[in-house]
């Protein structure tokens, strides 16, 4: 024999904002904009979310497309001109599509 259980998971606010990768700050924002609204708040107006109905694709904006990165490499004088070209390449590293610095 099988129980199904259909009772909500809900969880805190602290618990709704790690699921869905935003800070509880944003979560009440959401709520005063009207966009996510706490399912069963308690008796002490703690909010509860159910777990089930949080989407964390539902709120992130879409990726930009041609999105430009600026770097910036400075040395004090043109005797260091290696020195900005060894900073050039590495900021050039850290900006490319898929290394670690470039998130897209």
């Amino acid at each position: 024999m099988y129980i199904l259980n259909l009772s909500p998971k809900l969880v805190s606010i602290q618990e709704a904002a790690e699921f869905l990768g935003v800070a509880p700050q944003t979560l009440r924002r959401w709520e005063s904009e009207g966009k996510l609204l706490p399912n069963e708040p308690t008796a002490g107006g703690r909010r509860r979310y159910d777990l089930a109905l949080l989407q964390p694709d539902q709120f992130h904006a879409p990726e930009k497309i041609g999105r430009t990165i600026a770097a910036y490499a400075h040395v004090s004088s043109h005797d260091q001109k290696d020195d900005l070209e060894g900073q050039k390449q590495v900021l050039e590293l850290f900006c490319a599509p898929g290394k670690a610095g470039h998130s897209s």
